[in-house]
């Protein structure tokens, strides 16, 4: 007997955004769709948790477009004392560097997003859900300018099961598909455009962390490792029959290990 695993399910629209690479500064690049630990943050942000709680995501989506625009770039290392010539701004003697960059934004961007939980308690399933429905501040996904509009908030039962059939995702929907559904032929992908074929991008996705202390018991430093999953971002999906993949009680699949 197949297990039921309950899911928040949101459709989400944001108008622009920049969900920035970790590696990018001068231009501030974006991931095609918000990494996990953005989604995490946002959902710990909402429901006021202190602490971390267990989750995994699901996330697809799709953008009009994309955009680049200037923002006011700050840039200041410790220790650096001010510099009239060399810093525009002077705190406590300390300088700091203020320029010009630029930013790489999507545009008209819907989502469709499933937080699962590791506590599956009805207390903790309607607490996201009252976040979302009631959310005690302006959600923002991203930027902190990057706010969200919340147009569904739902709970869908997801089973992990034999696929009786082809299922094709929705078309022209993006995803970030764990590496393991493409390992074993779980789902096909990409299609073909004047003869070749349009596969994907591999990314390794960070979801979220834990602190290690690389100093010492009198002077402490603790840096951040960072759980990542390998994903491949793609659309024209289809999850093929004889599969065994999590689906949610609308038909969808869900791409994340359960």
């Amino acid at each position: 007997m197949n297990i039921m695993i309950r899911a928040i399910k949101l459709k989400l629209y944001q108008n622009m955004v920049n969900y920035k690479t970790a590696t990018s500064f001068q231009l501030k690049e974006t991931y095609p769709l918000p990494p996990y630990s953005t989604i995490i943050g946002m959902v710990h942000s909402l429901c006021d948790f202190k602490e971390y709680v267990p989750m995994e995501i699901s996330v697809a989506g799709n953008y009009f477009s994309k955009v680049n625009d200037l923002y006011t770039r700050y840039e200041f290392k410790s220790g650096y004392s001010y510099e009239k010539g060399r810093h525009q701004i002077n705190v406590d003697g300390f300088g700091i560097s203020r320029g010009i960059a630029t930013a790489e934004l999507l545009v008209d961007v819907n989502l469709t997003i499933h937080i699962i939980p590791e506590n599956q308690s009805d207390e903790n399933i309607k607490k996201i859900v009252d976040a979302f429905k009631n959310p005690r501040e302006y959600p923002s996904l991203g930027r902190r300018e990057d706010i969200v509009v919340i147009e569904n908030v739902k709970v869908v039962e997801i089973e992990e099961k034999e696929l009786e059939k082809d299922i094709d995702y929705r078309k022209n929907i993006y995803a970030y598909i764990p590496v393991r559904f493409i390992k074993e032929n779980l789902v096909g992908f990409g299609d073909k455009k004047d003869g070749v074929q349009i596969a994907g991008t591999r990314y390794q996705i960070a979801k979220n962390y834990n602190l290690k202390n690389i100093g010492t018991k009198a002077k402490p430093k603790e840096i951040r490792l960072w759980e990542k999953k390998e994903v491949i971002y793609s659309s024209d999906i289809t999850g093929y029959e004889e599969s065994i993949l999590p689906v949610d009680s609308d038909g969808d699949i869900v791409f994340c290990d359960l």
